[in-house]
């Protein structure tokens, strides 16, 4: 059986893929890496609270087959676009680099619709820069997953989020085909669409890029 390595397990998709990890018999062990201690206990989980500024020195408890990333916050809950880059760039690439350097085969990374280098707005354009980055480190597979709105009961109250929840849940069955993903997707589909895109067989598939409409068809 493979081993998991999760970033991130504490938020929204990761606390859904973590539970997808640790009931799925293609994993035997899962190893969950965060700031902080992780409230969940279970047989095949091993916790590590490290500072993502200096992963090396965890490193040797992060080797594993499979990768997932879901770490990222908002501007307005870092607080500054500073801190907002040390979420969703900086400690995504140190997980990234030590993930490699531990034998993982398979990165799968939560982006954003949108993401694109070049992209004017900041946040797309910090997501993009991060997928360029991780998408040179080697690896012989990398999923890239870009969901639309998260739908989900999170730990925080967030007024705009639960407003554009609200809205894209009503008029999303009347979305052109065309605009399907733009549509507002389910967390929990996220994170059941990492897991099953993480079972395919073979090394080697390169970059892989599921957009929102694809990814709530694959966590249906």
């Amino acid at each position: 059986m493979k081993r998991a390595v999760i970033a991130g397990a504490s938020g929204l998709v990761g606390g859904y893929l973590l539970r997808e990890l640790l009931s799925s018999p293609d994993y035997g062990d899962v190893v969950a890496v965060g700031r902080r201690p992780l409230g969940v206990e279970h047989a095949k989980l091993t916790k590590v609270v490290a500072d993502f500024s200096d992963l090396r020195a965890v490193a040797d408890r992060l080797r594993g087959d499979d990768a997932f990333c879901c770490l990222g916050t908002t501007i307005r809950k870092a607080g500054t676009p500073e801190k907002f880059c040390e979420v969703d760039h900086r400690a995504v690439l140190a997980f990234a680099w030590v993930a490699r350097q531990g034998g993982a085969r398979r990165f799968l990374l939560i982006s954003a619709l949108g993401a694109d280098a070049g992209a004017r707005l900041f946040y797309q354009r910090v997501k993009g820069e991060t997928e360029a980055a991780v998408q040179v480190m080697g690896f012989p597979t990398t999923w890239i997953f870009r969901p639309s709105l998260l739908l989900g009961p999170r730990t925080e109250f967030r007024m705009g989020e639960r407003v554009s929840g609200v809205i894209m849940r009503a008029i999303g069955p009347l979305l052109p085909r065309s605009w399907r993903r733009y549509r507002a997707v389910e967390a929990e589909r996220v994170a059941r669409a990492m897991r099953r895109c993480a079972q395919e067989t073979g090394d080697g598939h390169g970059v892989r890029i599921v957009e929102s409409d694809e990814i709530a068809r694959l966590g249906a």
